[in-house]
């Protein structure tokens, strides 16, 4: 799905009132207009859409950039019929609102419709081409009306300013024909839906587009579910990879540590800490009492059990002396 900036260039020339396309030329433009504005927001929640004239006084910008199909619907209702058509100066002035889009990351693009007479030249508007392609601006040209007239100079056009098939023109001859029917199933429509500017069928790039999806679903159908989908999967590889980074940071558990899973997990490893807690005890004691080693706490009882026999010692002695001297002093013998 292509993040694409869109302004899309209305014919609203007097030409636009002949009833060759029922019910009027207009009528049956702002039909296609509509559906190129929500097929391509449809595609991509973040692509936006603008609105320009090309007759009249001059080139007038309608809607610079929107998401509102409603705004796109009022705009075309309130655009009046007057003067002749100048599609350079209406690409021109659609290059430059696209220049100065919001979002740069979006891919800039034009869908003129044409149903009136061009009065510029063909080295114009092939110099035109050139330098749009230059800007990286793709354009897709819908004529309709004056075809024989404006064949060769929008074909001359096209072809100077496709790069990688990226820009396309469809013609849609006079009669009972609905314009936005044929649109819909036209490159403009279904390549957008692909990838955004490779050729072939609707049937082809739909399969194209499923079989490079993972998870078996049609961004064109679904573009929200497979925006939902995308998301997911983006925030998911993601916390593999933090994972991944702090392992080979040094911060990976023991060994041991990958077989305690579930609820009691927490609690081996509360038990762990407070072993670690115990020895670190243990040890400060020992360098208390000048002991390291294994054996500290068998020294730690031999202290013991050595001052002990000591005190028994000098206790038996002190009371043989008093017993002694308690016998001479009965006696009547000095001390």
């Amino acid at each position: 799905m292509p993040l694409e900036a869109l302004m899309v260039c209305v014919d609203n020339s007097e030409y636009m009132r002949n009833g060759d396309y029922p019910p009027s030329r207009l009528d049956a433009q702002t039909d296609a207009v509509n559906l190129v504005c929500s097929a391509k927001i449809e595609q991509n929640p973040e692509n936006v859409v603008g609105l320009l004239t090309t007759a009249g006084r001059g080139a007038r910008i309608l809607e610079t950039s929107t998401q509102d199909l409603g705004r796109i619907l009022q705009s075309m209702h309130e655009v009046k019929m007057e003067g002749s058509m100048n599609l350079i100066m209406a690409l021109q002035k659609a290059q430059l609102a696209l220049k100065h889009r919001e979002n740069q990351y979006q891919r800039p693009r034009i869908v003129a419709f044409v149903g009136s007479p061009i009065d510029a030249s063909e080295e114009a508007l092939v110099t035109l081409a050139k330098k749009l392609k230059k800007n990286g601006v793709a354009v897709d040209i819908v004529s309709f009306g004056e075809l024989e007239q404006n064949a060769s100079k929008l074909e001359a056009f096209i072809a100077a300013v496709n790069s990688g098939d990226n820009s396309h023109l469809v013609s849609i001859p006079p009669g009972s024909y609905i314009m936005s029917d044929i649109l819909i199933t036209s490159p403009i429509i279904v390549d957008g839906a692909v990838d955004g500017g490779a050729g072939g069928s609707s049937d082809a790039g739909g399969a194209a587009a499923r079989a490079d999806f993972p998870f078996g679903v049609d961004p064109a159908a679904d573009p929200e579910l497979a925006m939902a989908l995308r998301i997911s999967m983006e925030e998911e590889q993601a916390r593999i990879a933090a994972a991944q980074q702090q392992a080979a940071s040094g911060a990976a558990p023991d060994a041991g540590a990958s077989a305690d899973s579930g609820p009691d997990a927490s609690v081996s490893d509360a038990a762990k800490v407070a072993l670690a807690a115990a020895d670190a005890a243990d040890a400060a004691d020992a360098d208390l009492y000048g002991e390291t080693g294994a054996d500290s706490g068998t020294a730690d009882m031999d202290v013991v059990g050595a001052d002990e026999d000591e005190e028994m010692r000098l206790a038996i002695e002190m009371s043989l002396a008093e017993e002694k001297a308690r016998k001479d002093a009965e006696q009547g013998k000095p001390e």
